[in-house]
């Protein structure tokens, strides 16, 4: 059985290719390959030796998710449903802006936390994505969007936003954010990767240790009462340990503030008695606040704040 190279970090992919009899330089050759340019044909990475191509060829492949859909809006947004098995789906959504082209790609298929206004969390959880699966959607959407083999950058930020929480796919997150910021891979700036996590606590902290890239919080409530009737996990771990966490990540991160997210729901958190909370609340954290229109879906229970009161 063949193993499948996008599944293996910087590390994974040396260990295999020495195992194969072979020097180190050829691991970085084969990433290079594989990554930056794009490649999932051993017998066209020219600069390899012909012995090793045949190696490859019989004991390993190149195999991103299969893509079931791609849909391209007005505005240039290029939405991809990929299958990754077993009646699985997930997106990546490249959205292309004057000066970047930021990349939103998935980690789990569903997800466990159960957010009351997200579609995804009343889905319920069905799998973690593989490594394969999860750096699969940049060496597609990289592949599509015409940016291999070299040439200008078209995907410049990536961020972790999609289905699922990364955190609790951690060692397979952490595996593809390495591969995302390897110069012979993809050479992403840490600053130019965000990973936004609903808030688990001692996962932030390993983060921070293994692999700190930026940071966004979803946040959604100025109060743990509020956010308790949200966002389940913070009965586990409440606003006083996440916000102590953020403060901690930052002794290491890229950049010098925590993004928080939050969802504008009408009546429910919108109000200027929550403007003067949230303020309060995040006070002592360097941070960037993101007001978010909530996005409607059936029977969520849910109405997106007016424009008029996300503006004032």
């Amino acid at each position: 059985m063949s193993i499948n190279l996008l599944d293996l970090d910087g590390e994974g992919l040396a260990a295999f290719v020495a195992s194969l009899d072979e020097k180190p330089f050829r691991a970085r050759q084969v990433k290079r390959w594989m990554h930056r340019l794009g490649e999932s044909d051993f017998s066209r990475m020219s600069d390899i030796a012909k012995p090793l191509r045949e190696k490859l060829a019989r004991t390993a492949c190149v195999s991103p998710p299969r893509i079931v859909s791609d849909s391209l809006a007005r505005d240039g947004t290029r939405k991809w449903l990929l299958d990754v098995g077993k009646g699985n789906a997930v997106d990546a959504v490249f959205i292309p802006e004057t000066n970047r082209g930021t990349l939103c790609i998935s980690t789990q298929a569903g997800c466990t936390l159960a957010c009351q206004f997200c579609s995804t969390g009343r889905q319920g959880f069905n799998r973690n994505l593989s490594v394969s699966e999860i750096i699969g959607q940049l060496w597609l959407a990289n592949r599509e969007l015409g940016a291999t083999p070299g040439g200008e950058r078209v995907i410049s930020n990536v961020v972790l936003m999609g289905m699922g929480e990364p955190l609790l796919n951690f060692d397979n997150t952490v595996s593809a954010l390495k591969l995302m910021i390897d110069e012979d891979a993809y050479g992403l700036s840490r600053r130019r990767v965000t990973l936004s996590t609903s808030g688990i606590v001692p996962m932030i902290d390993r983060l921070a240790a293994e692999c700190p890239v930026a940071l966004a919080v979803s946040l959604h409530a100025p109060n743990d009462a509020l956010r308790d009737t949200l966002m389940p996990i913070n009965r586990k771990y409440p606003l006083a340990e996440l916000l102590a966490a953020c403060l901690r990540y930052l002794e290491r991160a890229p950049r010098d503030f925590i993004t928080f997210e939050y969802v504008m729901l009408e009546g429910v958190n919108d109000a200027e008695e929550h403007a003067r909370q949230l303020v309060d609340l995040v006070s002592r954290v360097p941070c960037k606040i993101n007001l978010i229109p909530f996005n409607p879906f059936p029977n969520s229970g849910f109405v997106r704040s007016p424009r008029r009161v996300i503006e004032r």
